[in-house]
C-alpha cells in the first residue's frame, strides 16, 4: 500500500481546498424535496489526540437560499449563522480504504478534544461573539 496522506500534510490540503471553494455549499432538507444552501465563512481543523487517522472540522456557515420545498421553511432566514461540526476519517474498506473521506455519522469526541475544539474555534474567530 502507498504512503497515506499525513494528518498535517491533509490539514494543509483541506485548508487551501477551502480557501479556493467560493460555491455554495448544497445540503439536502431533511423531507428531501428541496435543498439549502450555505456560504462556508470560517473553518477550523483538529485531530483527534488519540487517533491520527480522525481529524475534527468545525465551521461556521451562512444561510444563503434553498430550493424546492423545505420541511422548516418558517425557520429558515437568509443570512443566519448555523455551526456544522465534523469530521474526516481515514477510510477501512471498499473504494474508501486508506484515503481520507468525510464521516458520515454524528461525531464522538473525547471531552478534552471537544473543550479544544470549542476554545480553538473561538480563538481563531469561527465562532462569533
Amino acid at each position: 500500500m502507498p504512503n497515506r496522506e499525513t494528518v498535517l500534510d491533509f490539514i494543509k490540503r483541506k485548508t487551501a481546498q477551502f480557501e479556493k471553494e467560493k460555491f455554495l455549499i448544497p445540503m439536502k432538507d431533511i423531507g428531501r424535496r428541496g435543498k439549502l444552501y450555505f456560504k462556508r465563512e470560517a473553518w477550523m481543523f483538529l485531530p483527534q489526540h488519540n487517533l491520527q487517522d480522525k481529524v475534527f472540522v468545525f465551521e461556521r456557515l451562512r444561510k444563503v437560499k434553498f430550493t424546492g420545498r423545505i420541511s422548516y421553511g418558517s425557520a429558515w432566514k437568509n443570512g443566519d449563522i448555523e455551526y456544522r461540526i465534523g469530521y474526516f476519517i481515514v477510510g477501512k474498506i471498499n473504494g474508501a480504504k486508506g484515503r481520507w473521506v468525510w464521516g458520515q455519522f454524528c461525531p464522538l469526541i473525547p471531552v478534552s478534544d471537544f473543550n479544544k475544539l470549542i476554545s480553538k474555534a473561538k480563538k481563531e474567530g469561527v465562532i462569533l461573539s
